[in-house]
């Protein structure tokens, strides 16, 4: 096994986000590309924003199914209410984290027509459930308060796992880290060097393990670090996200992931016919209908 290296400067390699579209808005996919499938278990990395909201221009995304999968709303500005099919009715604001977990099976919606104005700002990420917990029931948690560590010039809050001995509250089903650090000046950030990492650039223009980053860029530092060299310059933010490999193989297909055709094809049938599996969502958004898979008859 290699020993894990301490040059916090070691090469990275740098990816670009593309455009997509979710709920009427543009947002810069970072995760996955062609590039970069995974970082850990994280496999979608969303950011919209920053938009000046009007009545004709804000997130509303109906209720739509998942499987097999996490989501993790996390707010830099605005507001955006969270509705799901358990029930739960839960607005989020910045410096407070959303996470549901999707099991078997949740059907959502995110809606900000309730912010008149201002900015709206924000990243969506998707963690893959591993095979031990992604058949187990739906659930929410909402965390409006979460632990900062203190890194001299910067902040930074612990949305998922353990950095720098403090603990998120936020419920993990496998190693895994996500941290939003804001700050100027040069910090080291500590890593578990048994984790992949890539640093997503929010606000700003830093340096990371040397490499000069923009918003909406993905700076992947790879396994084997217990540190890395971040420059956030006059005033940077950007997001953290490691974890350990996932050494699951993962079919991901719309807004669910399986590990086969089969499954992704039941849940289509289940959403599209309205099975069971997923229950109605209180909200007035128009329910999002999925595309047929390319493979069936």
């Amino acid at each position: 096994m290699d020993e894990p290296t301490v040059d916090e400067t070691a090469p990275a390699i740098l990816l670009e986000s593309h455009l997509a579209e979710v709920g009427g808005l543009p947002v810069f996919r970072a995760l996955p590309q062609r590039g970069r499938r995974m970082v850990g278990a994280w496999c979608l990395l969303d950011r919209f924003g920053p938009i000046n909201v009007t009545p004709q221009r804000t997130m509303t995304v109906g209720p739509h199914p998942h499987i097999g999968l996490h989501t993790v709303t996390w707010l830099l500005a605005g507001q955006v209410l969270h509705s799901d099919s358990l029930g739960t009715q839960q607005p989020i604001r910045p410096a407070q984290l959303n996470l549901m977990t999707a099991g078997a099976g949740v059907v959502h919606a995110e809606d900000s027509r309730g912010q008149a104005g201002g900015v709206l700002d924000g990243v969506q990420l998707w963690v893959a459930q591993p095979e031990a917990t992604r058949h187990d029931p739906a659930s929410f948690a909402h965390h409006s308060v979460l632990p900062v560590v203190d890194l001299g010039t910067a902040l930074a809050t612990v949305l998922i796992g353990t950095f720098d001995a403090a603990f998120s509250p936020a419920p993990v089903d496998s190693p895994l880290v996500g941290v939003d650090i804001t700050g100027g000046g040069m910090v080291h950030l500590p890593l578990d060097p048994t984790f992949e990492h890539g640093i997503f650039v929010l606000h700003g223009a830093p340096r990371i393990a040397g490499s000069e980053a923009s918003p909406n860029q993905l700076v992947y530092v790879g396994t084997g670090r217990a540190a890395v060299a971040l420059d956030l310059g006059d005033g940077a933010r950007v997001l953290l996200l490691g974890g350990r490999p996932f050494d699951e193989p993962i079919f991901m297909w719309w807004n669910f992931i399986a590990r086969d055709r089969s499954e992704i094809a039941m849940a289509y049938a289940d959403w599209q016919f309205k099975g069971r599996r997923f229950a109605p969502v209180a909200s007035t958004l128009d329910r999002i209908e999925a595309p047929r898979p390319n493979w069936l008859p």
